[in-house]
């Protein structure tokens, strides 16, 4: 004992000051410092994201894009009126051929670079862009209405950024609330997608299809799936939530190639009137969304069979119809459905047309026969079908010039009207929006007289989360 009381006592003699000051140093940053660093050390909330579908840095996701970045303008959602947003307003010159768009002061890139108007670049085609100290001039080389709405599209600038020793690594920046952390790439596809935000942190992973993203979840790669059209077996696992919602910007209908002669007017009402169709928030009228500016409620189509039997054999077909239904896996049994009623229709008007006084040549009545024979295929060919029925987007403005108009490469239906033509073309060209709204509820009118499609329904989709 008496030999360690020594060496204690040699030790504080020769270091006893630096003793004492590592404890007091010691007691200071324990107590002041690492209470400090542990407020400004936030732990994020780590979300783990599937989406479907093949992507890359210069084609994100919508949503990744919207997180990264915002654009001129957005789109109010309750009603999908445009309002300014990195711009503080817009003017028409030129008799609506040219936009001029006053940016905002004191908006910075999330590296701390200030946007100027030198920024704003959408690689439009046929559009010359011209940049001032202030504003942004797009010239067009016509009316085009809409264009507003088109510069809602995030802003994004590709760039790169340090990566191992000396190489360079592609980077995405903008000006919204989150940035992009880190990726993994494979054949120009992204596997791996991460964004920091304020308070979280989302890792996005991608997968081909549904079925993918739906084993994924299972195994435990990503905790949530958003926008899946079928949950499958999913939705009987416990402690999963699954919430479902209507997409107001998304129907279902099916489309007639109105290039061939059996879809007269006629044909397209009777099979429209013998399509059972849901009801309430869920039933599409017409390819407009309902909370749109631009919206009528018309004609509904309501399930009608002695009406569809009377437009059917008002006008006989000059053959039994034999009729090719083409589909995606998604919709395969809402396509049986129609199978049966379209058949069914045929049953009843041959009863109808046999009993009828007006009809003199009873052996016309076979014609209005039905078959159907149901196509399934996850690429349908837009170029060669009979009847289609599938989903179809609808654009945030009212415009569908691309969708109805008969010169348009789009126009898979092949649907011709005139009129149609006219109110597409004033739609897009009138920049007073009360005239563009008797337009489109005009076009609507029209669309639902003389239908290229039924349509049936909004479509739903599913969000799954892990509980």
């Amino acid at each position: 004992m008496r030999k360690i009381y020594w060496y204690i006592t040699a030790y504080t003699r020769k270091h006893g000051l630096t003793f004492l000051f590592s404890v007091i140093a010691g007691i200071v940053i324990f107590s002041v410092l690492v209470p400090i660093l542990a407020k400004k050390i936030t732990i994020k909330d780590k979300q783990f994201i599937g989406l479907v579908g093949e992507f890359n840095l210069k084609n994100l996701p919508q949503v990744v894009k919207q997180q990264l970045s915002v654009g001129l303008t957005k789109i109010d959602q309750t009603d999908k009126t445009v309002q300014p947003l990195l711009a503080e307003r817009w003017v028409t010159e030129n008799n609506g051929k040219t936009y001029r768009f006053i940016i905002k002061k004191n908006v910075s890139w999330t590296d701390g670079k200030e946007l100027t108007p030198d920024d704003i670049n959408y690689n439009f085609n046929d559009v010359e862009t011209i940049s001032t100290p202030n504003d942004v001039l797009f010239k067009l080389p016509d009316k085009f209405a809409p264009f507003p709405a088109v510069v809602s599209e995030p802003i994004l600038r590709h760039t790169s950024k340090s990566a191992f020793l000396f190489l360079k690594k592609p980077d995405v920046i903008g000006m919204g609330p989150y940035t992009l952390s880190s990726y993994e790439q494979k054949n120009n596809k992204l596997e791996e997608l991460i964004l920091d935000g304020p308070d979280n942190r989302i890792t996005y992973r991608f997968y081909l299809t549904e079925q993918d993203a739906l084993l994924a979840f299972k195994k435990g790669e990503v905790d949530f799936l958003p926008d899946i059209t079928d949950p499958r077996d999913v939705k009987d696992w416990k402690q999963i939530e699954i919430k479902e919602r209507i997409n107001y910007d998304q129907y279902l209908a099916v489309f007639f190639n109105n290039e061939n002669p059996l879809f007269n007017k006629n044909v397209r009402q009777a099979l429209a009137y013998a399509t059972h169709k849901p009801t309430g928030k869920e039933r599409a009228v017409g390819p407009f969304n309902p909370f749109s500016w631009a919206y009528l409620e018309g004609k509904d189509y309501a399930y009608d069979l002695d009406r569809a039997v009377e437009r059917l054999i008002d006008g006989l077909p000059p053959e039994p119809i034999q009729l090719s239904l083409t589909t995606t896996t998604s919709f395969e049994q809402e396509a049986e459905k129609i199978k049966q009623d379209w058949q069914a229709l045929g049953d009843s008007a041959v009863i109808a047309c046999e009993n009828s006084e007006d009809i003199e040549n009873k052996d016309l009545c076979q014609n209005a026969m039905i078959s159907v024979d149901i196509k399934i295929t996850n690429f349908p060919d837009l170029h060669n079908f009979e009847v289609l029925l599938i989903g179809q987007e609808i654009p945030d403005d009212p415009d569908q010039y691309f969708m109805w108009h008969s010169d348009q490469a789009t126009n898979f239906t092949n649907y011709k009207n005139t009129r149609v033509d006219s109110l597409l073309e004033k739609g897009r060209q009138t920049l007073d929006q009360q005239e563009r709204k008797t337009a489109y509820q005009e076009l609507q009118q029209f669309l639902l007289e003389d239908p290229p499609a039924i349509f049936l329904k909004y479509l739903k989709s599913y969000d799954i989360f892990r509980e």
